[in-house]
């Protein structure tokens, strides 16, 4: 599969800048369309309803503030509209500029479902943007991959790239998903966590198999594994990336939605907290 369309989450959120720069140069890798997706989320009139008001006055209240956050929104999206511009001119891509009234998971999870990779920004802690859980959404309802961006930015994606691999669905799905910048990148490194052996497992070498398989793509890639059961896999896929001077981590993304809240594995929060390097992940 080729890279043709790539959708970029706009915010100003801590590294949107650096963000939107790597998204127009994997466009421009790949001679993709990008399309920058910047969203005005609704107010909730029940968080600004006064108890023992009138519904009459409140509902008046409401819609002054509803007009004063989507002037100040518009105005905000005029500002990181011309910085998507700029970075899709600097690296020579076509672009499309998107505004979407919805809650901001929701109208990314739509918008990724019509592109080949959504590039979305990790969630700061110490100040969340607007739609903080658009990562975890598209991830499991968009039914495509999600290149995450660490808020400390990033300088380059996909010369040196580590490929988580445990022998699931999701895992080769990942790696099906980042064959185009695979196959471009210079050095690959395969890692098994903590292999299981036997049938259903990862080989008799593991990942050699997956290795072996993405090596007839043209892709360099070689195998390698590790057992540290005393350390969490999501450290130990950190640790190694930075050992290796990664530059992109591949990995299957684990979860599923309960009540409608979504349930993420170990590994996947731990690297969507902590990641220092662009995480491509896939469900």
């Amino acid at each position: 599969m080729a890279l043709k369309d790539i959708l970029v989450q706009v915010d100003d959120g801590r590294g949107h800048q650096a963000r939107l720069a790597l998204a127009a140069a994997i466009a421009a890798r790949t001679e993709a369309h990008l399309t920058g997706l910047f969203v005005i989320e609704p107010i909730s009139f029940s968080a600004l309803a006064a108890p023992g008001g009138s519904d009459f006055a409140a509902a008046e209240a409401f819609q002054v503030v509803e007009r004063e956050h989507r002037a100040a929104r518009l105005k905000l999206g005029e500002r990181l509209a011309a910085l998507f511009r700029d970075a899709a001119d600097r690296a020579g891509v076509n672009s499309e500029w998107r505004i979407a009234d919805d809650d901001a998971a929701t109208a990314m999870v739509l918008h990724a479902r019509y592109a080949d990779l959504a590039v979305l920004g990790q969630a700061d802690p110490d100040n969340p943007p607007l739609g903080a859980g658009a990562v975890e959404a598209v991830l499991l309802g968009s039914g495509r991959p999600a290149l995450v961006v660490p808020f400390i930015g990033a300088e380059s994606v996909g010369r040196r790239v580590l490929v988580a691999w445990n022998a699931t669905r999701e895992a080769a799905r990942a790696v099906n998903d980042a064959l185009p910048l695979l196959i471009q990148a210079e050095t690959v490194t395969v890692l098994s966590v903590n292999p299981e052996r036997g049938i259903g497992g990862d080989g008799e070498l593991p990942a050699a198999d997956i290795a072996l398989h993405l090596a007839r793509h043209g892709v360099k890639a070689e195998a390698a594994h590790t057992t540290a059961e005393a350390v969490s896999v999501g450290d130990i896929i950190l640790s190694r990336a930075a050992d290796l001077g990664a530059d992109l981590i591949v990995m299957g993304g684990y979860g599923h939605s309960r009540a409608r809240e979504f349930v993420l594995g170990g590994a996947t929060r731990t690297l969507l907290r902590h990641m220092t390097v662009p995480v491509l992940l896939s469900h």
